[in-house]
């Protein structure tokens, strides 16, 4: 362990770090399986003993998750919008033809409820979904597919970029500071901190989830 810990910290140290810390930021964007959270709260761990510098981890952090919804945000503006022009118009499900599916209309229908839903909150929608492994780049594609505002998507966006490398830098940093001779404690603590409250969010949104699609499934009249 103590090797391990030598290794980290001499990475951490290293001003290549911050150039780490951006790639990875700007991958998880458009590809979650990279774990962005785990490595700038690892930063903020060992930002608490004076490397990395704190202020620095949570500006490229941000930068990065920044370019990286715009290069989301892009690749569903060119390649949603063909295939939602290749979609059919939604139509009730009484109306479609036997022996048809209509996988097509129902699709279209989501993306029209989606469209409709960003269109009213979508700011909100963006700043909560960046705190949700995987949510991120559900959002930013929709948002780009859907045609959403540019410029409104930049102005919530670095809001939403900001607000997540603060949070995920300090989890770590205060984590490192309330564990200061037992870095490895630091580090767990950030990380299960992190968990939670990604659990959390989680766990709203599907019971939120739920309750919505128990109100659009519940019977005309029923109370």
């Amino acid at each position: 362990m103590n090797s391990v810990l030598d290794l980290l910290h001499q990475t951490m140290s290293s001003p290549w770090v911050y150039l780490a810390l951006f790639a990875v930021a700007v991958v998880d964007g458009f590809f979650p399986v990279v774990p962005s959270e785990t490595a700038v709260i690892t930063a903020g761990v060992f930002a608490a003993t004076g490397q990395p510098d704190l202020p620095l981890v949570v500006v490229v952090a941000a930068l990065g998750a920044l370019v990286g919804d715009h290069v989301s945000y892009a690749i569903g503006r060119h390649g949603g919008g063909r295939l939602l022009a290749r979609l059919p118009a939604a139509v009730p499900a009484a109306q479609v033809a036997p022996g048809r599916s209509g996988r097509g209309s129902r699709r279209r229908a989501a993306l029209e409820r989606a469209r409709r839903g960003i269109a009213t909150r979508g700011g909100l929608i963006l700043i909560v979904a960046r705190y949700v492994p995987g949510g991120r780049t559900a959002v930013t594609l929709t948002m780009g597919a859907v045609r959403y505002p540019r410029r409104r998507f930049l102005a919530f966006d670095a809001l939403a970029a900001v607000s997540w490398g603060s949070y995920s830098a300090l989890v770590g940093y205060l984590g490192g500071l309330a564990f200061e001779r037992d870095p490895v404690r630091g580090l767990l603590l950030g990380l299960g901190l992190a968990l939670t409250l990604t659990a959390i969010v989680e766990a709203v949104r599907w019971a939120r989830g739920r309750r919505m699609r128990a109100r659009v499934t519940r019977p005309a009249g029923a109370r």
